[in-house]
């Protein structure tokens, strides 16, 4: 199914032509069919003489009401310009054709309306000219014209063909596996409770689907679908839809909103693109010139920042960065409209090219408009690379998703930059990557600044920890602000580079060795000989504090020369072994022991006897039961 937008000026007779040509009024409000004019949007439907069967989107032309009309200008597939053959080309004509041209809507139909007040035919060839001149240069040039009247239905057979042919070169709408809703309308109906509409793109949705109310992430369930007033369990990409929802009031959802899979689309009040200014304006858009940002159903206040010199004159275009007042649900490839606060007029558009940058950018900065040139050319590779590039490490599902593109041509481009070296695979084999599951990925100069960024932070340390082999796990994670569901991969592929080398929570520099000057080895050489000389009952730790100094202790704790049984006690580690062997091989012949027959068998005192048999607990060599200990083995 297709959708149809109606566009033209005030009073030219969009509805009165919709509903000659459909049978249904179009203009659902009382203010509207009293005033006889359309204020906000409306709906109809028709099957076309091939028994095609398309909405029509209706529009209002006044220019008090522009922003309804951009509500309904997004999600359609052709456009029906609207111009009255006794008045011709107005305003709102001239500035609705800008809206379609800068949305780039493929393809439309002229429908001269009020055919019957003319009675000059030389006048109505004259007014054919001067819209086919209006049309040149714009998406819609060339576009067929039929003079139509609502009235006497003088052209309504042949408007509906020429509707017909006009879909018939159209592709179908595209089944990705992402559908997306942008909401226009939001009502009530007891019994039911909550409704919304508007045109779904992306993929399909069916009755018992959970969606997510984007911004917000607010889950919702389909209850139940409706396409031109009757019931279904499905609905495809590319049709005006009703959808009730379960969990949700009618309070927490409005016009600008969207309704999609949980997960897939972001929210953003930053986003890179591609701006037009249009022709015949007086204003240029300068830098940090606020406007109204308009994109799918929703709009916000929003500022320019021109990124390359100072301004984008009429009929000029350029690379901007908006910033946005109020978070809007959006993806990469998406169009938009920019407006000028006051006066209200209509200052350009154009493409978004990253809908989540990662930071504000320099302007007259070359790699970033270079970059942003890429991506506005749409090469699914220079797409991928970037969505790869967005952080240190990234998930390759997230980069499917975000770059907008097809997932089948998404992946195939990643599988050419993963072959081609420019994206590193990290942490999964090849049998995870060809079985369609996520994996993490890294573009190859995010790696190298990963890896560099892990080789400083150890830098750093043994800067001030002269004596320690490496830096625990998680500390050397967040210095290097991996995210914890990232860090196994990450740190697995580091150390398979020989970047860093992992004992136990411990990593060190690949190659690092603690190296002791003359006078610490020989305070070291002391002090282990005097532990060595009473194994069972060595110097304590504050007495070794004192000779070594901490910083030393806890070198020869985490080297192994020494184990530390307790926050006081430490024993050699030979020592330690034969205690442990010792124990064991009691224990094994007579089945339990007592901290006194600890005591005997090592010869020593309770206070060590007591520690090492505490550590043997932890270490689960031991399990306490009574006043004795068993082996836990």
């Amino acid at each position: 199914m297709y959708v149809i937008g109606t566009a033209g000026h005030v009073d030219h007779g969009k509805s009165t032509l919709v509903e000659a040509l459909t049978g249904i009024d179009p203009d659902r409000l009382r203010e509207e069919q009293e005033r006889e004019m359309t204020i906000d949007l409306g709906f109809a439907w028709v099957t076309l003489p091939s028994g095609r069967e398309i909405s029509i989107v209706d529009v209002p032309g006044h220019e008090d009401f522009i922003r309804n009309m951009l509500a309904g200008a997004g999600g359609i597939d052709g456009a029906l310009l609207v111009v009255a053959a006794d008045e011709s080309v107005m305003p709102q004509t001239r500035e609705h054709l800008a809206v379609l041209d800068l949305l780039r809507v493929p393809r439309g139909v002229v429908a001269l309306t009020k055919s019957d007040a003319v009675q000059d035919p030389d006048w109505a060839d004259l007014v054919q000219e001067e819209v086919r001149e209006l049309l040149e240069g714009t998406s819609l040039e060339g576009s067929p014209m039929v003079r139509v009247s609502a009235v006497t239905g003088q052209g309504l057979p042949e408007l509906a063909a020429a509707l017909d042919a006009l879909l018939d070169d159209a592709p179908p709408p595209a089944d990705l596996a992402r559908p997306r809703l942008p909401v226009d309308r939001v009502f009530t109906i007891a019994g039911f409770g909550t409704i919304v509409t508007g045109t779904l793109a992306g993929g399909h949705v069916a009755v018992g689907d959970t969606l997510s109310v984007m911004p917000g992430g607010l889950p919702v369930r389909v209850r139940g679908l409706q396409i031109h007033k009757t019931s279904v369990q499905r609905a495809e990409p590319g049709t005006r839809l009703a959808v009730n929802l379960a969990g949700i009031d009618r309070d927490q959802i409005a016009r600008g909103q969207v309704l999609c899979r949980p997960g897939w689309l972001d929210e953003t009040r930053l986003l890179d693109a591609h701006l037009r200014a249009l022709p015949n304006q007086r204003w240029p858009i300068k830098h940090n010139m606020p406007v109204e940002f308009f994109v799918g159903t929703s709009r916000t206040p929003a500022r320019v920042r021109v990124l390359q010199g100072d301004a984008i004159a009429p009929g000029e275009q350029g690379w901007v960065q908006l910033r946005l007042r109020d978070p809007v649900a959006l993806q990469r490839g998406d169009r938009f409209i920019v407006r000028m606060l006051s006066p209200s007029v209509t200052l350009g558009g154009g493409l978004v090219v990253d809908a989540r940058p990662r930071r504000r950018h320099r302007r007259d900065d070359q790699r970033t408009l270079a970059r942003l040139a890429a991506l506005a050319d749409g090469d699914p590779a220079a797409v991928m690379l970037h969505e790869a590039s967005r952080d240190a490490i990234v998930s390759s599902a997230v980069a499917v998703r975000s770059s907008g593109l097809a997932p089948a041509v998404a992946t195939q481009a990643l599988e050419g930059l993963v072959q081609e070296g420019r994206v590193r695979v990290v942490g999964a084999d090849s049998e995870t990557q060809s079985s369609g599951k996520d994996f993490s990925i890294s573009a190859a100069d995010r790696w190298e600044e990963l890896t560099g960024r892990m080789r400083h932070v150890l830098d750093l340390f043994y800067e001030t920890n002269p004596l320690r082999a490496g830096i625990s796990l998680e500390e050397l994670r967040t210095r290097c602000r991996v995210p914890a569901g990232f860090w196994d991969a990450v740190i697995a592929a580091a150390a398979e580079q020989g970047v860093v080398e992992v004992s136990g929570s411990v990593a060190a520099l690949a190659g690092h060795c603690v190296g002791l000057s003359e006078d610490e080895q020989h305070a070291v050489d002391a002090a282990m000989a005097a532990i060595r000389g009473n194994p069972f009952g060595p110097p304590s730790v504050g007495d070794l504090e004192a000779t070594l100094g901490p910083a030393l202790l806890d070198h020869l704790v985490a080297s192994g020369s020494l184990v530390k049984l307790s926050p006081a006690i430490v024993f050699d580690c030979d020592a330690y072994r034969d205690a442990e062997r010792r124990v064991v091989a009691y224990l094994e012949e007579h089945g339990q022991i007592t901290l006194g027959e600890v005591r005997d068998l090592l010869g020593t005192s309770r206070k060590y006897a007591q520690a090492l048999i505490e550590y043997l607990d932890r270490m689960r060599v031991t399990k306490r039961v009574g006043d004795a200990r068993v082996l836990r083995r």
